[in-house]
């Protein structure tokens, strides 16, 4: 909930204070203090809000996913790279559900902006791919489920690339 600077500059304030501790002799306080600084450290590069949102999709609670991240106000300056792609990933597979037009935005938006897991971008594509297709666009939806295909290593999505190929077929 707070602002990524405010992270960086207590995680600076807590490892000091370890320090202090480590040499006034309380090695405990010190050990704690630099768990603490790495809460701080996780927290910079995963954002607490986004975990909670991930939890609420997990669910399916798509309303809930929706109210939790909209009380990230400004994503461009709250959230470092990586975490505004992951914003406009939830948001577009949100979206996907009711606005395909927005959805499509949100999700160009995440993988332009970049997604740390292959298997989000595969889900990304494999979304993006059955936007294309409702939109009629064939080819565009062909280059993206071979790029999920691609991005697919564990065979997660196997399932699904195989219905939307044969969804492909018969358009």
């Amino acid at each position: 909930m707070f602002n990524k600077n405010i992270k960086l500059i207590l995680a600076i304030l807590v490892f000091a204070l370890a320090v202090f501790q480590f040499f006034d002799n309380y090695i405990g306080n010190g050990i704690l203090l630099l768990l603490l600084v790495g809460i701080f450290v996780f927290l910079y590069f995963k954002n607490e809000v986004i975990l909670w949102a991930f939890l609420k999709l997990r669910k399916q609670d798509f309303e809930g996913t929706s109210k939790i991240l909209d009380k990230i106000k400004n994503p461009e300056t709250a959230l470092v790279t990586k975490q505004q792609g992951y914003y406009n990933y939830l948001r577009g597979i949100i979206l996907s559900q009711t606005n395909m037009t927005k959805a499509e935005k949100y999700l160009r938006k995440a993988i332009k902006l970049g997604l740390s897991m292959d298997q989000d971008l595969a889900v990304a594509k494999l979304n993006l791919a059955g936007i294309a297709m409702t939109k009629r666009r064939k080819r565009e939806a062909q280059a993206l489920i071979a790029e999920a295909k691609k991005l697919d290593k564990q065979g997660m999505l196997k399932e699904q690339i195989t219905m939307m190929k044969n969804q492909m077929k018969r358009m």
